[in-house]
């Protein structure tokens, strides 16, 4: 197989090829190759995102987020994937483990390739000056963005499964959205214990992060950060112009009473 079959367009769903896409994944035949023909970019995009991501403290915090990146996804899904096949095959689905993995691939590829889509967009805020808690809420902003496409990947052909194959019930296209939302706090969980990803500028870089807190109170401190220093730049910016306004002085009236004084005299 040729290096850029990897990253082919037709390895990804759009409207135009959503039927033949499904039909390929779910089929039993190749599996073992299509599974490695989906891990393998599914990899190098996260790689690469990684890159990008870690590019904000520096080369060396750039090279371990590239790693840690994949590392994280890849353990997400081993912890959370048996509950889900053992799930579906209690409820009477016929699809076999490869054909599962395939599927639930074929989200994961069709979102690092959305994410590795954004890092221009990223890379000229990182230029730009960007400060770390934009940043931080910029990279979370893609990664649910992507994950909505992805996630809705595994679903249609889920149901692709359901209604063209029945080899799949109705019931297990609910269950997986549920898996969905428990997957996402494995994966914050997971991410919280992996981070820092951005890494502090200024700083030493680490590997791992101190354990404190969580995501989402990190989160509601980003915020509540950015909004603060913007705030902060605009008084700043007030303020230099108001120092570079002259300030007017007061008139002074005792010298003008003296001067009519001192002329009504003179009369």
């Amino acid at each position: 197989m040729k290096i850029g079959d990897f990253f082919s367009l037709e390895n990804y769903p759009t409207l135009s090829n959503s039927e033949a896409f499904f039909n390929k994944i779910v089929s039993e035949e190749s599996a073992a190759v299509r599974l490695f023909n989906q891990l393998v970019p599914l990899l190098i995009f996260l790689f690469l995102y990684g890159l990008v991501m870690g590019a904000y403290q520096g080369l060396l915090q750039s090279v371990i987020s590239a790693f840690k990146l994949p590392i994280l996804f890849i353990l997400a899904l081993l912890i959370c994937f048996p509950a889900f096949f053992i799930i579906q095959f209690i409820l009477g689905s016929r699809l076999k483990i490869k054909q599962v993995v395939s599927i639930v691939l074929s989200g994961f590829v069709l979102m690092s390739f959305i994410m590795l889509a954004f890092t221009p967009i990223v890379v000229i805020f990182l230029l730009t000056g960007s400060n770390y808690y934009f940043l931080h809420l910029l990279h979370v902003a893609i990664f649910v963005f992507a994950g909505i496409f992805g996630m809705n990947t595994i679903v249609q052909a889920l149901k692709y499964s359901c209604e063209i194959k029945n080899v799949y019930p109705k019931t297990g296209v609910v269950v997986f959205r549920f898996w969905v939302v428990i997957l996402a706090f494995v994966g914050i969980q997971l991410a919280w214990n992996f981070r820092p990803f951005l890494g502090v500028r200024g700083e030493p870089v680490q590997l791992f992060g101190q354990r404190e807190g969580n995501f989402y109170t990190a989160m509601i401190d980003s915020i509540r950060k950015l909004v603060h220093s913007d705030r902060a730049m605009e008084e700043k910016n007030s303020q230099g112009l108001e120092e570079q306004i002259p300030q007017t002085q007061p008139l002074d009236t005792t010298k003008i009473r003296q001067l009519f004084g001192d002329s009504q005299n003179g009369k």
